[in-house]
């Protein structure tokens, strides 16, 4: 007997490096918090194109995916959430406010401390940009 698919919500996060700096985006949520670029995989989109878009929505600049830091994999009842947390590079623009967000700027660790943050998740995916990056074609297509 054939079972019914598990609805899934696939999000992409990505870490912007720059040197030293890091990409941030000021969230139009209650409270304003700061977090990484991120957001839903439309239907039908590639996770890494989900990841350069919302990118470039949320902060004005343009990435290139580097690797992926983390990928999650968290089933909750009848759905599950898929979170793939990816490394880029800026490649253009400027961040700034967007019409996705209050702002966008770059910070260094030492910033990040000052800023109202959505969640200490922000300091650990800016720790594992660090660390050993996953390559990009983990996430190939069946």
């Amino acid at each position: 007997m054939p079972r019914d698919p598990t609805p899934t919500w696939t999000f992409a996060l990505v870490v912007v490096r720059d040197g030293d700096r890091f990409l941030l985006v000021q969230e139009r949520k209650p409270g304003n918090p700061w977090f990484l670029p991120a957001g839903r995989v439309e239907p039908g989109e590639r996770i890494i194109d989900g990841a350069i878009r919302e990118t470039l929505e949320e902060s004005g600049v343009h990435v290139e995916l580097e690797g992926i830091l983390k990928i999650q994999h968290t089933p909750s009842g009848r759905n599950a959430r898929l979170r793939v947390i990816f490394l880029a590079r800026p490649v253009g623009g400027a961040p700034g406010p967007t019409e996705d967000s209050l702002d966008a700027r770059w910070v260094t660790r030492a910033e990040i401390d000052r800023l109202h943050l959505r969640g200490d998740d922000v300091k650990t995916w800016i720790g594992r940009a660090d660390g050993p990056v996953g390559p990009l074609d983990l996430l190939g297509e069946e």
